[in-house]
C-alpha cells in the first residue's frame, strides 16, 4: 500500500515539474505566433464582451500543457521498460485495463479542441465551433467511449450509491453517453475566468484520484495524480492575469476524459457532487436559454454561465474565483465522503 502511494505522489511531483517547466517554452510559442483569445463583440453577449475586452490576444491552447505532460509521461514511462524494467514495474501507469481507454480519450478530444481553438484564433466561419458542433463531437466521442465499454469490457453495470449495482443492458450505452456529454459542456461552460476551470477540475481529478485508490485501481490513481500536477503548474501560469488561457483544447479533453473516469470506477452519480460548480455553470446556462425562449427574450441573469453573472453585478475577477474553489473543494470533499460511507454498507 505505500509503495502505490509513493508511487502515484512521485509521478503527481514528477508532473509538476516537467509541466512547470514546459511552461515558458509554452508561452514563448505562444505569444510568438499571436496565437490569442479572441473576443467576439457581435452583439449577443454585450456584458462579456464588455468585461472581458482587456483580454483580448492573450495565449489559448495552454491545455496543451495539460494533456502534452501526461502524454510525455505516459510514453516515457511505457517505454522505459527497454531501459531499465525496474524503472517500469515502479512507475509505468499505463495500463490496458484501466488508463488506455481514458488516456486515447484525453489525446483525441485534445485535438478536436485544438482545431476549434485555431478556428476561433483564426476567425474561420463562425470562430470557432458552434454549440451544435461541439454536442455532435461530444456525442461521437461519447458513443466510441460507450460501445467500448458496452462491446469490449462487456460492462453494462451502474452504480447508485447505498442502493447497489444495477445490470442495465444496451440502455448503458445511452446513460454512458448523456455523462460524458453533460460533463464535457459542463466543464467547457466552466472555463470563462482565469484560474476557475482549472482549480475546479484540480479538485475534481484529485477526488477521483482518491476514489481510484480506495478501489484499488492504482493505474488509474496514479493517471489522476498526473492530470493533477500538470494542473497545478498550469494553474501558476494561468492565476489572475492569466500568462495564457485553457482553450477548448484543455476544457473538452479534461472534461470528457472526467467523465470517462467518473465511469470506469462506476461512481458517475458522485460525479455532480464532487463537481458541483460545472453543474451550477451548466446549469445557469440551460436556465437563461429557456427563459428568453419562453419568457420574450427576458433574462434570469445579467450574464450566464453564473460566474459572469457575478462579475456583471461587480464582483472581483478574483473574488468569484477564490470562492467556487471553496464550493468545490468542500464539495469534493462531500462526494469522497458520500463515497466511502457507501463503501461500508
Amino acid at each position: 500500500m505505500d509503495f502505490y502511494i509513493i508511487k502515484i505522489l512521485f509521478l503527481t511531483t514528477i508532473s509538476f515539474a516537467c509541466a512547470f517547466l514546459m511552461a515558458p517554452t509554452l508561452a514563448y510559442f505562444l505569444y510568438k505566433y499571436k496565437l490569442g483569445k479572441s473576443i467576439r463583440n457581435n452583439g449577443l453577449t454585450p456584458i462579456f464582451s464588455k468585461l472581458h475586452a482587456h483580454k483580448e490576444g492573450t495565449p489559448t491552447m495552454g491545455g496543451i500543457l495539460v494533456w502534452g505532460t501526461v502524454l510525455i509521461l505516459a510514453i516515457l514511462f511505457s517505454f522505459s521498460k527497454f531501459l531499465s524494467p525496474e524503472l517500469y514495474t515502479k512507475f509505468n501507469f499505463l495500463s490496458r485495463k484501466e488508463t488506455l481507454l481514458p488516456l486515447g480519450i484525453l489525446i483525441f478530444s485534445a485535438i478536436i479542441g485544438l482545431f476549434d481553438d485555431w478556428l476561433d484564433i483564426r476567425k474561420k466561419g463562425n470562430g470557432g465551433l458552434t454549440v451544435k458542433h461541439r454536442l455532435v463531437v461530444y456525442t461521437i466521442i461519447a458513443l466510441v467511449g460507450a460501445c467500448w465499454f458496452y462491446f469490449k469490457l462487456e460492462w453494462d453495470v451502474f452504480h447508485i450509491p447505498f442502493l447497489g449495482n444495477f445490470q442495465l443492458g444496451w440502455s448503458y450505452i445511452l446513460i454512458f453517453m448523456f455523462v460524458i456529454i453533460a460533463t464535457s459542456f459542463s466543464v467547457n461552460e466552466t472555463d470563462g475566468l482565469d484560474g476557475l476551470a482549472g482549480g475546479v477540475l484540480l479538485t475534481s481529478f484529485a477526488s477521483y484520484g482518491v476514489i481510484s485508490f480506495m478501489m484499488g485501481k492504482y493505474d488509474l490513481a496514479a493517471f489522476c495524480g498526473v492530470i493533477v500536477g500538470a494542473l497545478l503548474a498550469f494553474l501558476w501560469f494561468n492565476i489572475i492575469p492569466a500568462r495564457f488561457y485553457m482553450g477548448d483544447t484543455g476544457s473538452m479533453s479534461l472534461g470528457v476524459t472526467l467523465g470517462v473516469i467518473a465511469m470506469l470506477t462506476n461512481s458517475a452519480l458522485i460525479l455532480p457532487i464532487i463537481g458541483l460548480i460545472f453543474v451550477l455553470e451548466s446549469l445557469s446556462v440551460i436556465i437563461q436559454v429557456v427563459s428568453k425562449k419562453f419568457r420574450n427574450g427576458k433574462k434570469v441573469f445579467n450574464s450566464a454561465p453564473i460566474h459572469h453573472h457575478f462579475e456583471a453585478k461587480g464582483w472581483p475577477e478574483a473574488k468569484i474565483v477564490m470562492r467556487f474553489w471553496i464550493i468545490a473543494g468542500v464539495s469534493a470533499a462531500v462526494g469522497i465522503v458520500i463515497f466511502l460511507l457507501d463503501k461500508t454498507i
